[in-house]
């Protein structure tokens, strides 16, 4: 049979479903047994193993295709995780309005050059250490995560996973510099609310720690900067080669960095690798079980009734706000793709890929669940005494804050 005339029905869509709606409710039902990242390995197993099975028999160059994918994809990510736990930022600056929102500023735009994660874990300790005496800091993680875990990766396919596998689908790498007036506007809009908001937390605070917060301060200073070499490197192996030797040189460069860096730095960062072996865990499976989706997608995707650049970036997202971005952003480019649209780039006109890109991105801010560094972002804060807000409650803060500016960017950039 011609493995490329093969199409399944949409009942091999369910594992897919399955393993997604599992990511997004395991964790609040079940958070025992989703602690374990072999019982994640489990549950992705169960579901890929039938579809991998189907696909072996019928279209097998299909795995070929998704496996290089996920190596690919779980490389990168390992790369910018492991070199960026080498580099440590000490100091405690004096907490202002100013101070914070310089923070969260920075972070957006490194997200774009070392990734959210990488962001996130670099300059998340050192802004806590910064507020720790003040006690209203819940709106600071909360806008860190918007802006340093989320929004600020829009410019490279190194800043999100999503635009990472748009690049491991033919988008050139530096076609996502066209998100930068997007980028730009919801950044500096985030920005200002937070300093405004920032200032009036700042005036509620007691005078007791406002006076601890200005009597000790410590500026910032950088360990373990040969990192930032590293971090180059592996920039640079995403631009300019090719697979394999793309993913040769990020392997080699991220054990360049481990071999070298100080044990006591990855202390300090409080390093582990069961992060990125949940994220190993769960991918796996997601790739697995999105094959079948994907190909029906690209098949019958006209159908759909998804076909205005507004539309593409709201179906996204709001899928991005609950299930996963990277899969999310990869269903709706099949999507395009299927609809026979004039096409620029990858199938995709230029419009319609902004607003998946941007959907997918900007819309992974909208819960915890809709991107891996805002789980890891909202454990070190607890771990740090930082009183998070439930699922529930973080939603309260992304729904009065981000959907109005996501409406704007709406009315200015795809109507």
């Amino acid at each position: 049979m011609n493995e490329h005339a093969f199409l399944p029905s949409v009942a091999w869509v369910s594992p897919f479903v399955a393993l997604l709606l599992g990511i997004a409710v395991l964790p609040l039902a079940a958070p025992h047994f989703w602690e374990s990242n072999r019982n994640k390995l489990i549950v992705s197993a169960l579901l890929g193993v039938p579809v991998l099975a189907l696909y072996a028999m019928q279209a097998p160059a299909a795995i070929g295709h998704a496996a290089e994918d996920y190596v690919s994809f779980m490389i990168l990510l390992g790369s910018l995780f492991v070199i960026s736990a080498g580099v440590v930022m000490d100091g405690d600056l004096k907490a202002t309005a100013r101070v914070n929102t310089a923070f969260l500023g920075l972070g957006a735009v490194l997200a774009s050059f070392v990734g959210t994660t990488g962001a996130s874990m670099l300059l998340i300790r050192p802004l806590l250490r910064t507020n720790s005496e003040r006690h209203r800091t819940v709106h600071t993680v909360v806008f860190f995560i918007f802006l340093v875990s989320n929004i600020g990766g829009t410019l490279t396919p190194l800043g999100d996973p999503p635009l990472f596998l748009g690049y491991l689908q033919g988008v050139p790498f530096t076609w996502t510099f066209r998100l930068a007036p997007e980028w730009l506007f919801t950044t500096g809009l985030l920005l200002a609310v937070y300093y405004v908001w920032d200032r009036w937390e700042l005036s509620r605070e007691s005078p007791s720690s406002l006076k601890a917060g200005s009597e000790y301060t410590e500026p910032l200073s950088v360990r373990g900067a040969e990192n930032l070499l590293w971090l180059g490197g592996i920039i640079g192996a995403a631009a300019f080669l090719s697979a394999p030797w793309r993913e040769v040189v990020m392997v080699g460069v991220a054990a360049m960095s481990l071999i070298r860096t100080p044990k006591g730095l990855h202390q300090a960062n409080q390093f582990s690798y069961h992060p990125i072996l949940e994220v190993a865990a769960v991918f796996a499976g997601i790739f697995a079980t999105m094959i079948p989706a994907l190909d029906l997608l690209r098949a019958h995707g006209a159908a759909l009734g998804v076909t205005h650049e507004w539309q593409f970036f709201w179906a996204t997202g709001v899928l991005s706000s609950f299930l996963d971005n990277a899969p999310t952003y990869l269903t709706f480019l099949a999507l395009a793709q299927g609809q026979g649209l004039a096409s620029e780039v990858v199938g995709v006109p230029h419009h319609i890929l902004a607003a998946i890109s941007l959907g997918a991105v900007f819309m992974g801010a909208n819960s915890y669940i809709g991107n891996a560094p805002n789980f890891m972002v909202r454990s070190i804060a607890e771990s740090r005494g930082v009183k998070m807000p439930s699922f529930g409650g973080y939603m309260l803060y992304s729904g009065a804050i981000l959907l109005p500016v996501f409406l704007l960017v709406t009315w200015i950039f795809f109507v």
